[in-house]
């Protein structure tokens, strides 16, 4: 890894507000001083802007922190902890550099890492480029952080003052966390390859951090093939088609996490539509279905119509519940009401699920109790805001990457599900044994 050495230059500079800085092979991080303005206007990006009147931020981070998700560090918390809470829209961040470059080198910016929601980057007020779609009123955005390297232009990284503009948009979903806003990891500056080199490293940290979503949604599509290939042998049984349905939504919301932070594809609106309002929602129904069939638990009767109609709900104030998707259309109070809403659905689900587990067990005995470990690991997937709205911890970092109980739970379901089937697949087995066998006994 390359180090990271900064070494101040004493040469005056013409602007007074420039950071001096000699690059050599080091990468510099731009913690700031930054100056920071809350909306919106092109010119900004201008580098004689007289900015001395804007805000002064930095980007120095305490020892040991992190994003609490994937495990980027460096991170910082953003604007609306820093006197802008419930601001939401544009801002812009400044920094000029007095910079003495290597001689016959390019310069590249490290963008910065982490950014809510979508940003564009600008060089002496040059756009080069940025994260989210600006071209859309609002801006698309899609995941927060991208790791992303901009090449300067020739006559820029010779230039001795270099002006970086950033302009942030905070899209209305993001204020709902806390101290969200603008940057949270500094970008750097430095020659290019060591800029490049700064890139790969922070492209393979993301692909680690997703990859643990990755695995279980693998495990899910086995487990869905594994499924199926039962049915042939009881095709009267439903719960084989509800297990398979239920497997197949499980690997999609889990393997949407790498899809949606690997590649900037999938829009938070996207996201919110078919992740959160379809998938999610249909998930819990398969579920809920899947092991009433499994254990046969025809009463009551009118259980699969109130799955169906808490389905539809769900999928209704999900949607209902971010006023944004519509463009503000309906008071915000409404959609404060629909996210209780949502709580409320989400509860009665919640409340199913565990009455088929007090049945399973008390109807089926030693078979409820074998499926108990699978149930309740799938449970804790399917319910892990519920666990954390009581403070059962939900992410761990071991190795500074991020590991979260659902996706712990996720791998332990597959393989006490991996017991269940082939428990199954073993019961077959003597029951054609016994079958082939009776003939036998009979003439004997």
């Amino acid at each position: 890894m390359i180090a990271a050495c900064v070494m101040l230059s004493c040469t005056a500079s013409a602007d007074p507000q420039a950071i001096p800085i000699s690059l050599g092979r080091s990468v510099i991080r731009l913690d700031g001083p930054w100056k920071f303005r809350t909306g919106d206007d092109p010119q900004w990006a201008a580098p004689n802007l007289d900015d001395s009147a804007w805000e002064n931020v930095d980007f120095k981070a305490p020892p040991g922190a992190n994003d609490g998700d994937v495990g980027l560090p460096g991170y910082v918390s953003g604007w609306t902890a820093k006197g802008h809470a419930g601001y939401q829209g544009f801002a812009w961040y400044r920094i000029t550099l007095w910079i003495t470059p290597p001689s016959d080198k390019t310069l590249a910016i490290l963008g910065p890492w982490a950014v809510d929601s979508a940003y564009q980057l600008y060089a002496n007020g040059q756009l080069l480029g940025g994260v989210g779609d600006f071209s859309s009123v609002p801006p698309t955005a899609h995941s927060y952080h991208y790791p992303k390297c901009f090449v300067l232009p020739g006559n820029i990284s010779k230039s001795r003052v270099i002006t970086i503009a950033i302009r942030v948009w905070l899209g209305p979903w993001a204020l709902a966390a806390p101290g969200t806003g603008g940057i949270h990891i500094a970008p750097a500056i430095g020659r290019r390859a060591a800029i490049e080199t700064q890139y790969r490293l922070q492209w393979l940290k993301i692909f680690e951090g997703y990859a643990v979503d990755a695995v279980p949604a693998l495990l899910f599509l086995l487990m869905t093939v594994m499924t199926l290939c039962l049915l042939p042998f009881d095709r009267t049984d439903s719960a084989y088609l509800w297990f398979a349905v239920a497997l197949l939504l499980s690997a999609i919301q889990r393997g949407n996490q790498a899809f949606f932070f690997w590649l900037e594809i999938e829009s938070v609106r996207d996201f919110v539509y078919f992740i959160v309002a379809f998938v999610g929602s249909v998930n819990l129904a398969a579920w809920i279905m899947a092991w009433r069939s499994w254990f046969k638990l025809d009463r009551p009767s009118w259980l699969p119509r109130v799955i169906a109609g808490l389905t539809f709900v769900l999928m209704m104030v999900q949607v209902l519940a971010r006023p944004w998707l519509f463009h503000d259309a309906f008071p915000h109070a409404m959609g404060t009401e629909m996210h209780y809403a949502v709580i409320c659905v989400r509860l009665a689900f919640l409340l199913v699920f565990v009455f088929l587990i007090y049945r399973s067990i008390r109807l089926r005995g030693r078979e409820g109790w074998y499926a108990a470990p699978a149930m309740l690991a799938i449970g804790a997937v399917l319910f892990s805001p519920e666990l954390a709205a009581v403070h059962v911890p939900g992410i761990w970092f071991p190795r500074g990457v991020g590991l979260s109980l659902s996706e712990c739970a996720s791998v332990a379901f597959d393989v006490f599900l991996f017991v269940l089937l082939v428990r199954r697949l073993w019961s077959y087995a003597n029951h054609h044994q016994v079958e082939m066998g009776s003939p036998t006994l009979a003439s004997s």
